[in-house]
């Protein structure tokens, strides 16, 4: 490899990183429901693209492929036998780090939000195509052609996702939210 060929496929990659990388974190994230299995899909992601040698016809082609790998990827993960003799490090109790980033922050006013907590607790299907359809605004077709899926299923699995999340935001908060909120209110 030469030195120009070295610098065109870097120039590529942090293009890739950069116009992408949010939206292939956010994919994993929801898919997963785990921080470190959601940056562990996406390196896995980036280290495919940069071995793979699709020739990608525009950017657009591109962010489809990275979010079409990144589903696959976290249904790989999901599968893995040791995944079920495994405990899930985001589900156990984490001191909170005296000096967190930004980025923890981001994270947990993310997590506090009843938006991302209902998308969050749909079946895998629907949190796929309700993410890809509502946050990175694809089509039905489009997110038919990423998950592999008919557009009709897609559309069924969109209207069952917004059923379940309307039904979720608008569930009565539990009897010890709703005294937190009377004790702060009062």
């Amino acid at each position: 490899m030469t030195d120009k060929s070295i610098k065109r496929i870097e120039k590529f990659m942090r293009h890739a990183m950069a116009a992408h990388g949010g939206s292939v974190y956010l994919v994993a994230l929801a898919q997963t429901r785990s921080e470190a299995d959601a940056q562990d899909v996406a390196q896995d992601v980036f280290c495919r693209l940069l071995t793979d040698g699709t020739a990608f016809t525009s950017d657009e082609h591109l962010r489809a492929w990275l979010l079409r790998v990144t589903v696959n990827r976290c249904r790989e993960l999901w599968r893995a036998p040791w995944r079920h003799r495994v405990e899930n490090v985001d589900e156990l109790a984490q001191l909170p780090a005296p000096d967190a980033p930004v980025e923890d922050a981001a994270l947990e006013e993310l997590r506090a939000d009843p938006v991302w907590q209902a998308l969050r607790s749909l079946p895998e299907k629907l949190r796929v195509v309700a993410l890809l359809h509502y946050v990175e605004e694809y089509t039905t077709e489009e997110i038919a052609r990423i998950v592999g899926s008919p557009p009709a299923t897609v559309r069924t699995r969109l209207h069952r996702a917004r059923k379940l999340m309307r039904e979720t935001l608008e569930s009565p908060a539990s009897p010890a939210e709703e005294e937190n909120y009377g004790q702060a209110h009062a």
